[in-house]
């Protein structure tokens, strides 16, 4: 059996699932498409190709194998994309909480089953479908459950919109011992740029106390102030809307003193190493260009 362990972000990992690249299809129609980001690389003709998007994958399982964590991976569906494993499912407690994603994405956790299968019954949930929730949006940290959502009365016209406010609810009464902090964010159908799919997309906490946030993510601002006094201003790391743009915030957490991050991040990785924290760069751009990086393609299931 597998015994799930996970109180936040950055205690060091021992067990995750990485997402996978192999035999993921055509480049998807414009139609198919499901975030700005990924729409805007297809019209320019620059979506990324799955030789490349293998390789950066194959980089990451190297750095997790260097840290001796037990990596699962998906089983291969052909001509369906499974690299963004954050997506379908998220680990809070002993706990795991299968996510409702979109329709045309329910196959992916069909391919991580058997990982599913080694956790006690009684121990995975899965919510109503009118619960939406994906795992980009739920960030458990100690006696917190920080959840991004979409509050707006138009959810709806936003494919971009991933975890509503009965997720929220659903979250509270399943953790009723935690207190679940939620955040409006802003959603953008056409413009990346003024888009944060997920709660992941413009904050992450990092280290043993520090955070990476973009204040322009948060429709709210007292809601950004509030992280930036719940961590304090000289821990937190603001970035830019373009860094936000190619997603600096979505870096992994290996332990409390150890991330994997993109290798153009330069801005974030001097602060971090300067914070005494080890940075294992990997080159993850054109996965980038699906508007999802690191933690988008791992889902922790042990950290100590």
């Amino acid at each position: 059996m597998l015994p799930l362990h996970i109180e936040n972000e950055t205690s060091r990992l021992k067990a995750v699932i990485l997402g996978i690249a192999r035999e993921i299809g055509d480049q998807p129609a414009l139609a198919d498409a499901y975030d700005p980001k990924s729409k805007e690389h297809i019209k320019a003709g620059t979506y990324p190709e799955e030789q490349d998007m293998v390789k950066e994958m194959k980089a990451v399982e190297e750095v997790l194998k260097k840290y001796e964590v037990e990596i699962h991976r998906p089983k291969v569906i052909e001509e369906y994309n499974q690299i963004f494993a954050r997506d379908i499912g998220f680990v809070i407690e002993d706990k795991f909480i299968k996510a409702n994603i979109l329709p045309d994405r329910e196959r992916e956790i069909e391919a991580i089953q058997h990982i599913i299968d080694q956790v006690k019954p009684e121990n995975v949930i899965k919510f109503a479908d009118e619960i939406h929730v994906e795992g980009g949006d739920v960030m458990p940290h100690n006696d917190y459950i920080f959840v991004g959502t979409y509050r707006g009365e138009d959810y709806a016209d936003y494919i971009t919109a991933r975890t509503n406010i009965k997720a929220v609810r659903a979250l509270q009464e399943l953790f009723p011992h935690k207190k679940v902090k939620s955040f409006n964010l802003r959603k953008d159908n056409k413009d990346a740029k003024n888009n944060a799919l997920h709660l992941d997309c413009c904050f992450q906490p990092v280290g043993k106390n520090k955070a990476i946030i973009h204040k322009n993510g948060f429709l709210d601002e007292s809601e950004y102030e509030w992280l930036v006094n719940y961590f304090g201003k000289e821990n937190v790391f603001e970035i830019t809307k373009e860094e936000m743009y190619n997603m600096n915030s979505n870096i992994f957490s290996i332990a409390e003193d150890v991330v994997i991050s993109e290798k153009t991040f330069t801005r974030l990785n001097s602060w971090l190493r300067k914070n005494g924290i080890t940075v294992e760069e990997v080159p993850y751009a054109e996965i980038a260009k699906q508007e999802g990086l690191l933690r988008c393609s791992t889902l922790p299931l042990i950290r100590e």
